[in-house]
C-alpha cells in the first residue's frame, strides 16, 4: 500500500518511522520546503509544492497512492484544504492527524484571537516587550507595530517586512521549562504570542508565562476541512492505515 504522508511535524516523523518499518507499506513523505535543513524521515521524501489541489490530485493518480495522511502543522490550512479537494477528486481516502490543542489551567491569563493581525493588536494593548513564537512566515502581521520591542524565535531567519524593533533568536525545540523561565526573565518579556500548536516540545513557554504572570495571546486553530476524518495520535493513524490495508486499500 502506497501512503502519501504530508509531513513537517514530529508526529509525521514518528508515523513515517512506524509505517516504513512495515514491509507491506510504502511511505512517501512530502515536505513543504520552508525549513532550510529539515529533519528527514525514513522512506521516500519529496520537497516542494504540488501545484495546488489539481496538481496534487494528478500526483496521487500518477503515483498510484492508496491513502493520504495529512500530518502537517495545525495551522497549515492551505495544504490541508488542497489535500481534501485532491483526495476527493482522486477517490483516495484521507485522514488528518492533529495533536490535541492546549487548554488553559488555573493561573493562565490567555487572550484567544482568530488571526495574526488580531494577535498583533491585542499584544500591543497588553505590553511593550513581546515574545513571538508564531513563526517567521506570519511576521508581516506585526510590521506596523512601531512602539513595541519584539523577540522572535524561529528555526530560520525571517524576511521583511517585520517590526522595526526586532531581535531574532534562531532555535529549534524542544525547549525546557528552566530555559523558558530564563528567556522571559532575561528579556523582560511582558507578553507572549503563540499559536495553539498543541506541541509538548514548545508547551513549557506556557508554564513559564503562567509562573511569571505574563499574558498569552493565543491564536486559535483553523478548522479541519469538512468531512475529513481526524485522529489525535500516531497510534490511531497507524490503526487507520492498517484497517485500510486489511480492506485491500480504498482505491476503486
Amino acid at each position: 500500500m502506497h501512503i502519501l504522508l504530508l509531513g513537517g511535524t514530529a508526529e509525521a516523523r514518528r508515523l513515517a518511522e512506524t509505517l516504513h518499518a512495515q514491509a507491506t507499506v510504502r511511505v512517501t513523505t512530502s515536505l513543504a520546503g520552508r525549513v532550510a535543513a529539515p529533519r528527514l524521515p525514513p522512506g521516500e521524501v519529496r520537497i516542494g509544492g504540488f501545484g495546488g489541489a489539481e496538481g496534487l490530485a494528478r500526483w496521487l493518480r500518477a503515483h498510484r497512492v492508496d491513502a493520504v495522511i495529512d500530518a502537517t502543522h495545525p495551522f497549515a490550512d492551505t495544504i490541508s484544504s488542497n489535500a481534501a479537494r485532491a483526495a476527493a477528486a482522486a477517490h483516495v481516502p484521507l485522514l488528518a492527524l492533529r495533536r490535541p490543542g492546549w487548554a488553559p489551567v488555573e493561573g493562565d491569563d490567555w487572550h484567544p484571537v482568530d488571526t495574526l493581525p488580531e494577535a498583533a493588536d491585542t499584544a500591543r494593548r497588553l505590553g511593550r516587550r513581546i515574545f513571538l513564537t508564531t513563526g517567521r512566515m506570519g511576521l508581516a502581521s506585526f510590521a506596523h507595530v512601531t512602539d513595541a520591542w519584539f523577540l522572535l524565535r524561529s528555526v530560520d531567519p525571517p524576511e521583511p517586512p517585520f517590526p522595526p524593533h526586532l531581535e531574532v533568536l534562531l532555535d529549534r525545540g524542544p525547549f525546557t521549562l528552566e530555559a523558558e523561565r530564563d528567556l522571559l526573565r532575561r528579556h523582560a518579556i511582558d507578553v507572549l504570542v503563540t499559536k495553539d500548536s498543541g506541541s509538548t516540545a514548545t508547551a513549557p513557554k506556557l508554564e513559564a508565562a503562567r509562573e511569571a504572570g505574563v499574558p498569552v495571546v493565543i491564536v486559535r486553530r483553523p478548522p479541519v476541512p469538512e468531512g475529513v476524518a481526524v485522529v489525535g495520535t500516531v497510534g490511531e493513524a497507524v490503526e487507520w492505515a492498517g484497517a485500510l490495508e486489511a480492506r485491500g486499500s480504498g482505491r476503486p
